[in-house]
């Protein structure tokens, strides 16, 4: 079959005004990105050169794991370590413990700490569900997110325009049996850590409650900066998310540990996650959750990390049928523009986080 010259140049026309829309899978290596969430807690720089091959700028987020204020300093030391060899790379959102919760000093001497954090170049600060779901103080009554004892850390993050980064509650799948979870990822992760497996813990506030403590946080902190680490807690549906978004207009939320969430919704309905993704091009980050502690084979691990940061791109940027061991089903990519897959993957951690100023 021939092609007329007008036909072929109207192809020749449609291919190029494609290409200055979408991204392909080549531009990976091309693009600056911004990875909002990993932790780096080791003084070997293989994850770095791996971030840098992939031109991939990082967030380094600090954690209270419950395990006291020395493990906090252990990160902190590594994370600045990380900074001061790599400032074009990496940034970092610092922690603090509230192991120290009865200390009747504990919010003064939380926030003197949080004070050499930011003069040290913490752009950001992280709270962890042990808040909520482990944390008991001296009258073994577990600590809720909205507690007013946090209230006065939380408007001086406000005042000083800091973001705080919250992990808080789990997955709404933590809360139903393993057979009934949507993912692979969350239920290999409960099964492996039963401590958070709250469908085992019908004494711990349930998920529901989880999001409602997180809400009146931000209800009562209207001009906090507020990212939702994992997708603010809300993966399991973008509807919800939706109405979080809408009533507060200073959250946005990563992706960290949530894209076997995002597969799964496609599967169902790619049209209406196409669409959530579309309008919320501004609150939404690219993130990972990838981490290094310097245990793991190096090779083995840069070798993962291009894996699910490619893995994540072709999904945005392509529209191919693809697999994903996180999902038992195939699901067909996003294929969003260019201008969306720019905020997402950098201009909203500049803009949220204030992440390499320009």
């Amino acid at each position: 079959m021939k092609i007329g010259w007008s036909a072929l140049l109207v192809l020749l026309t449609v291919s190029c005004m494609e290409k200055k829309e979408y991204y392909t899978l080549d531009d990976f290596d091309k693009v600056d990105k911004i990875d909002a969430h990993i932790h780096v807690f080791t003084d070997r720089n293989s994850f770095v050169e791996q971030a840098k091959k992939a031109k991939f700028r990082l967030l380094n987020i600090m954690v209270d794991l419950s395990k006291g204020e020395e493990l906090i300093r252990k990160q902190y030391d590594y994370s600045f370590a990380q900074k001061k060899q790599e400032p074009e790379v990496f940034e970092v959102a610092t922690s603090f413990s509230i192991a120290d919760w009865d200390n009747p000093d504990f919010t003064k001497n939380t926030i003197s700490w949080l004070d050499k954090s930011f003069a040290e170049g913490a752009i950001a600060v992280k709270v962890w569900k042990n808040i909520g779901m482990v944390f008991r103080d001296k009258d073994n009554r577990l600590i809720m997110v909205d507690h007013p004892k946090l209230d006065t850390i939380f408007d001086y993050l406000a005042s000083k325009k800091i973001p705080l980064i919250g992990h808080l509650g789990e997955p709404k799948n933590c809360w139903l049996p393993l057979d009934e979870m949507t993912t692979n990822n969350d239920r290999n992760y409960f099964s492996e850590h039963p401590q958070y497996h709250m469908y085992r813990h019908p004494e711990l506030p349930t998920y529901e409650e989880q999001i409602a403590a997180r809400d009146r946080m931000l209800e009562k902190h209207p001009d906090l900066v507020f990212m939702g680490a994992h997708m603010g807690s809300l993966e399991w549906s973008v509807d919800e998310l939706a109405k979080r978004l809408d009533k507060f207009p200073n959250m946005s939320i990563d992706l960290a540990a949530r894209m076997g969430q995002v597969f799964y919704q496609t599967i169902e309905n790619r049209e209406k996650v196409r669409a959530f993704f579309i309008k919320y091009q501004d609150r939404i980050l690219y993130a990972t959750d990838l981490a290094d502690d310097g245990k793991d084979d190096a090779k083995e691990m840069q070798q993962e990390m291009r894996k699910m940061w490619l893995t994540d791109w072709r999904f945005f940027v392509t529209d191919e049928v693809m697999a994903s061991d996180l999902v038992n089903e195939e699901f067909r990519g996003l294929k969003l523009p260019k201008e969306v897959i720019d905020k997402i993957y950098l201009q909203n951690a500049q803009k949220w986080l204030r992440m390499f100023p320009q």
